[in-house]
């Protein structure tokens, strides 16, 4: 066995229409982006509150930097553990309505470092069939049994959870927001499960944190819950946060048990100092004005409302995360580079992202967007999706 052809198994991705490419941007996040000169539309922005430009997020990351550099030179466990770490974690907490919180590096490490040290051998764990990625790898790095149920079967889960009464701990693990689909998961219908089956909920709310609920809080706020010592929360702060790196909430033992057993955290230099502080001051600014997600479910359902209007299929979304359904792959790549001709950047999202025969145009909309803008983009998509026979 010889070394791996690059050349050919590019070949392979290319002709199944799923080579993806790096795309250079020479404008900083925002509503409006600039790619090789050209201005377009950006609707593809996980920036759900445009809170990456903002002022006030820009001028405490610059302070940060002035006062304690550009780097931590450390893990936190050696020596990279700023003060702010504390008080973003605090502010986490306090947000998510729950006992303490530790900040990771990224999302993936989140749930990676989380279904890792909390699930292993002799454990189970239920998982949604269409969760992140870095969900299933830390299911995969648990080295517990896995049990995946089909999209929100809360049926199929219960007859699952029946079956796994000999196993030592079960976990439920799902997306909150599915990023993909933009529906929501049941949380309460959950909750009564892992109640009733003695189960603890781990949940990805890294596309609700900022975005749903009345004031942003997220999931358990959108269903009007309170924090439960059977829900982990997971939450990004590089979406509607506008900033980087992501959290686990919960109970006040579950941050040290991490600190102690979570390898994604464990082994990583800590954050860059500017990066705790962007995300305090995203906090504020979420804190300070409601209307900023206000504008965004605003913004949401007057493109869901034209999507619809115009004919697309959308799903079953709810929220900031449009699918627009296309099918084949080479379909929905077509799309996109005619609507990218015509000023809007939508990504097509293919296989593995999504199942096979499921591409799709991922639309997702910001508090930033002008209503205008947003008119003008109903009418690209109307006018491309007909000329293309998608509509």
């Amino acid at each position: 066995m010889g070394m791996i052809d690059f050349e050919d198994e590019l070949k392979k991705i290319s002709a199944a229409g799923l080579l993806r490419r790096l795309r250079s941007i020479s404008s900083g996040s925002g509503p409006k982006i600039v790619i090789d000169g050209k201005t377009l539309l950006m609707l593809a922005s996980n920036d759900y509150l445009g809170l990456c430009a903002d002022t006030r997020v820009k001028q405490a990351t610059a302070r940060a930097v002035q006062k304690w550099g550009g780097g931590t030179g450390a893990a936190r466990l050696i020596s990279g553990n700023l003060d702010l770490f504390a008080e973003l974690e605090k502010r986490l907490a306090d947000f998510k309505q729950t006992e303490d919180a530790l900040v990771f590096s990224t999302g993936y490490m989140a749930n990676a470092g989380l279904l890792s040290a909390l699930a292993g051998k002799g454990d189970i764990i239920f998982s949604d069939a269409l969760n992140h990625a870095s969900i299933i790898d830390g299911c995969r790095l648990s080295r517990a049994e896995t049990g995946i149920y089909p999209h929100k079967d809360l049926n199929r889960l219960e007859t699952l959870l029946t079956q796994s009464r000999a196993c030592t701990n079960r976990y439920i693990v799902t997306d909150a927001v599915f990023s993909m689909d933009g529906d929501i998961a049941p949380l309460p219908a959950l909750l009564s499960l892992a109640e009733k089956y003695d189960a603890v909920i781990i949940l990805d709310d890294a596309h609700g944190t900022g975005a749903i609920g009345k004031t942003g809080k997220g999931t358990l706020e959108h269903f009007g819950m309170k924090s439960s010592p059977r829900i982990i929360i997971m939450g990004t702060l590089g979406k509607a946060l506008g900033s980087f790196g992501a959290f686990a909430a919960g109970t006040a033992s579950l941050k040290p048990f991490l600190v102690n057993r979570a390898r994604s955290f464990i082994f990583t230099t800590a954050l860059p100092p500017a990066v705790p502080a962007a995300a305090l001051a995203a906090l504020d600014r979420i804190e300070q004005d409601p209307g900023l997600v206000r504008k965004l479910k605003e913004n949401a359902a007057l493109m869901r409302e034209g999507l619809c209007r115009l004919g697309f299929d959308i799903m079953e979304t709810e929220t900031q995360i449009i699918p627009v359904m296309i099918g084949r792959p080479e379909h929905a790549l077509h799309m996109a580079k005619e609507l990218f001709a015509r000023g809007l950047f939508i990504q097509a999202i293919r296989p593995p992202t999504v199942p096979e025969n499921a591409s799709r145009l991922r639309i997702t909309v910001m508090a930033a967007h002008e209503k205008k803008d947003l008119a003008e983009a109903l009418d690209i998509l109307g006018s491309v999706g007909k000329k293309l026979g998608i509509i």
